[in-house]
């Protein structure tokens, strides 16, 4: 960003780097579904054109975030999922890799464990499951902001079953008229609440600070709803703020004089 880079580059580079990291659920450290595979999902928005790019269901693409740019600037869709999706990355030249490149011994065990102990699809928040869903949002020298959000979803995942962090408005959300969203939690409470496009409306139609809509919806509504997570935000002010309401939630910001701050717990 300090050469020149947009928010969309930026937000797309920071997921990378946690896609290609064995530690998070996203990327090569994605969690196993039911029948011991894993399907990716991802997206991204750019606040300042407001088009976006989105996929789920993937299983050969070493990283989701840079197929959604590439659908973000692609006139013609928003979201591509499964066989469809993964056609398109190799039509556009995407590095395509073996569905075993995303196995590890520590998701393996995890779904032993899941398996063994009721068998119910699991958050990514707990315990030895901390290390969950990724996303970065972003506010570049050109006053454009963007939000970026990829995952592999619940540990133990049966039927297909896709989250918030491909749907554009409930895992991820951004709008110069207002704020940049990417979500973590439990994805049904946040497709139902439709939560980061609900705290850019808060935002925006209140006299409420980011942090105030951001605690509103995900401190009182998610809340009233039964729901976990959190999620991390920016404004074209450069107002960064992070909201959840689990026990913690793995965090970091960076200024524009590459100051870096990294927070756990509240």
């Amino acid at each position: 960003m300090q050469k020149g880079g947009t928010a969309i580059e930026s937000t797309e580079a920071a997921v990378v780097s946690m896609e290609d990291s064995p530690l998070f659920n996203a990327g090569k450290g994605s969690v196993y579904t039911n029948d011991k595979s894993h399907e990716l999902e991802a997206s991204i928005m750019c606040g300042k054109t407001l088009n976006a790019g989105a996929v789920a269901g993937i299983s050969t693409i070493k990283n989701p975030i840079s197929l959604c740019k590439t659908i973000l600037h692609d006139e013609q869709f928003v979201y591509l999922i499964g066989e469809g999706a993964e056609r398109y990355a190799k039509e556009h030249k995407f590095q395509q890799v073996d569905p075993s490149y995303f196995d590890t011994e520590f998701r393996e065990k995890q779904l032993l464990n899941v398996m063994e102990n009721g068998g119910e699809a699991v958050l990514d928040h707990d315990g030895d499951r901390k290390f969950g869903t990724v996303g970065a949002v972003a506010l570049d020298q050109y006053g454009n902001i963007a939000a970026a959000t990829s995952t592999g979803g619940l540990t133990n995942k049966k039927y297909g079953r896709v989250g918030d962090s491909s749907i554009i408005g409930s895992g991820c959300y951004a709008n110069n008229a207002s704020c940049a969203i990417s979500a973590t939690g439990y994805g049904e409470y946040f497709l139902r609440n439709v939560t980061a496009h609900e705290i850019a409306s808060v935002y925006k139609y209140s006299d409420l600070s980011l942090q105030e809509a951001s605690d509103r919806v995900v401190l009182e509504q998610l809340v009233q709803m039964g729901g976990e997570g959190g999620i991390i935000g920016i404004d074209t002010k450069g107002e960064v703020v992070f909201s959840f309401n689990s026990e913690g939630m793995y965090r970091g910001k960076v200024d524009q004089e590459a100051k870096f701050e990294t927070f756990i717990f509240k």
